[in-house]
């Protein structure tokens, strides 16, 4: 990969080129009129070729990618700078032009498909309008097609989900539809913002295979923008890493992950939560990505740098090219110190967590040598839908989404509920947390500390709400559009919480921001403003305020970049040190299970098919299930590449 500005030799007819691309924001500020989201950014991606684009949130990627596309917010435009796909140069082109382009020869899978998908078409009108816009197939055929891609991305009877409306699916079954929209006129090119969040590790495994099944028979180009740097490693030839708007470090997958060079990315991988870091701290990086609404006249991660020095903070570091093929912006590139952390010859830096205290060690968490008595208790939990039938949507018995499931946590201890799309782990956190009542049956029992939460009315389970809180998969549709911050972190507070003044509210609202790792200027702002990883944060943050005894956590991290996530699991385990709160922790990040939780429970087809301390369900499987799913996942050790 050539350095940022330098021309790319390589198939110049057949690359998606990016050349010394500015975009900026007007945002209206009193400190600056415009905010530069993507700053000098260079970029070639070859036909066949997976690219990676990496960085934490607030870095500029997606901007990146809505640049290119020319689907920008109502506010930001390009300054200046090229895009050009193989000899056309996209900036210039009349936007009927683009649009044949826009879909036709560059794909692009969203980030966030509720917000992506149209909520009034069916699943099939949305997809057969992207094959009818771009191929010559209509009518049956185009349908045919449809309902051929909706199946290629695993969804379960995709003849049905043809009719279907996005709401009526689950996050990951949406995802899966935004990947068969982008895929659907089989694109030379696709960008991929996220493409995995949303999808347990088996249909991840599913996806990625597609993917690079399409690049072998199409020489497909991929710009794959993700903070799953295992995805990365098994993915990408060639990795960028961006920091505050620019490119900080790029070369071959190879070389990024066998000695990064630049600090940042050598902190990202030290964040990874894996078995082997069970018990200590992650590196998580201390601060925040800076404002890019300000002029930069010193190195833009200097402040979070543990090996910043006074050359430094005098001026902007310039680009340095490190053969074989490796590229870094870092006024210290080639200093022995950062080789030799490069190649793990030094103790990594030490880093404080996040919640500025020391990490407690796990066997001094507020359970026993002894059996612990079970704060939560699930007997027999059934959960059923209704399913509406008829001209006058009557309504029917329909299938167990929970089928006779029983588990137990303990005060303190986490319990991760793992498992693909549609097993029923959703279902029974909302289950538990009691906000399915008037959309299912339950039946079966939920102790809290022996008051069985299905039977309890009015203020007994106004308290309980209390002592039981959720974080939510999707923070965009679980958080009001029209609540600042502040007034969504305090509604809590105001209303389960109420003998607290405004003065210790509002300190509690403050403490949490700074606890989830948000700058104090984000309380006043809408939820609009923030990008997917902000947002989760804004929800967990929301969560914690009234301090509950059982935290029922739904993909709490999976819209994280690794840095945050990092954040948020130290957090949490410290929370559990301080308070011996207990998590409910579904995920299907199994990486984050390894780390964090003390018992797992596997479920499919709405059942517990195993469960078992964390050893012996990830170190020693019995179910073939269990098996398939941690084969399925992603490891930095293993490259599988096209």
């Amino acid at each position: 990969m050539s350095a940022p500005g330098v021309p790319d030799p390589r198939g110049e007819a057949q690359a998606l080129r990016l050349d010394q691309l500015q975009v900026a924001l007007d945002v209206d500020q009193a400190d600056a009129a415009l905010l530069r989201a993507v700053d000098g950014l260079s970029l070639a991606i070859r036909r066949g070729e997976t690219f990676a684009l990496v960085g934490e949130s607030g870095c500029g990627k997606s901007m990146t990618a809505l640049a290119l596309m020319r689907v920008l917010p109502h506010n930001g435009f390009v300054e200046s700078g090229s895009v050009r796909l193989g000899r056309t140069e996209l900036l210039d082109l009349p936007e009927a032009q683009m649009r044949r382009v826009r879909g036709g020869r560059i794909g692009m899978i969203f980030q966030e498909p509720s917000t992506s998908l149209n909520p009034v078409m069916t699943v099939g009108a949305q997809l057969r309008e992207a094959i009818e816009a771009h191929t010559a197939l209509r009518g049956a055929a185009a349908r045919a097609r449809a309902v051929e891609w909706l199946a290629r991305v695993g969804l379960p009877e995709p003849a049905r989900c043809f009719d279907d409306y996005p709401f009526r699916l689950s996050g990951g079954q949406q995802q899966r539809v935004m990947i068969a929209i982008a895929l659907a006129a089989e694109p030379d090119f696709l960008i991929a913002d996220e493409p995995t969040t949303a999808l347990d590790v088996t249909i991840q495994a599913q996806i990625l295979d597609l993917l690079r099944d399409l690049q072998r028979e199409h020489q497909m180009g991929l710009l794959l923008i993700t903070h799953d740097l295992a995805v990365v490693a098994g993915m990408a030839q060639q990795v960028a890493l961006m920091y505050a708007g620019q490119i900080v470090e790029v070369g071959s997958a190879e070389a990024f992950f066998a000695a990064p060079r630049h600090p940042y990315a050598q902190l990202l991988l030290q964040a990874l939560p894996d078995g082997a870091r069970r018990g200590r701290p992650l590196a998580a990086i201390g601060g925040a990505v800076p404002s890019l609404a300000q002029q930069f006249n010193a190195c833009r991660f200097a402040p979070r740098c543990p090996h910043a020095q006074d050359v430094c903070l005098n001026a902007e570091p310039t680009w340095v090219e490190m053969p074989p093929g490796h590229g870094l912006r870092c006024a210290r590139a080639g200093d022995a110190a950062l080789d030799h952390a490069a190649h793990g010859r030094s103790p990594a830096p030490s880093i404080t967590p996040s919640t500025g205290r020391p990490m407690t060690p796990p066997d001094a968490r507020l359970t026993s040598g002894a059996t612990p008595v079970p704060l939560l208790a699930v007997e027999q939990l059934r959960v059923t839908f209704s399913r509406a039938s008829g001209f006058w949507w009557r309504s029917q018995s329909g299938t167990a989404a929970v089928d006779g499931i029983s588990l137990q946590l303990a005060r303190g201890r986490t319990l991760a509920l793992v498992g693909e799309s549609g097993s029923g782990k959703t279902t029974t956190g909302k289950a538990i947390a009691q906000l399915l009542r008037r959309q299912a049956t339950c039946t079966g029992r939920a102790l809290l500390d022996g008051r069985d939460l299905f039977t309890l009315q009015g203020s007994e389970l106004r308290a309980a709400r209390r002592e039981v809180q959720l974080i939510f998969q999707d923070p965009y549709a679980s958080l009001n559009p029209r609540m600042r911050v502040a007034d969504i972190l305090a509604e809590g507070l105001i209303e389960l919480r109420p003998e607290l003044s405004q003065h210790t509210r509002k300190r509690r609202v403050d403490d949490l921001a700074e606890q989830v790792g948000l700058p104090s200027r984000a309380l006043q702002a809408y939820p609009h403003e923030f990008s997917g990883g902000q947002r989760q944060r804004i929800a967990i943050a929301r969560a914690l305020a009234v301090e509950p005894r059982l935290l029922i956590c739904d993909e709490p991290t999976s819209a994280l970049d690794v840095s945050v996530q990092a954040q948020i699991l130290n957090l949490l385990r410290q929370l559990q040190h301080d308070t011996g709160v207990a998590l409910l922790f579904i995920t299907h990040h199994l990486g984050v299970v390894e780390y964090l939780a003390d018992e797992v429970a596997v479920m499919q087809g709405g059942r517990i098919v195993e469960v078992g301390t964390v050893d012996q369900v990830l170190g020693a499987p019995r179910r073939d299930y269990t098996r398939a799913l941690l084969a399925a996942v992603p490891r930095l050790a293993t490259r599988t590449g096209p």
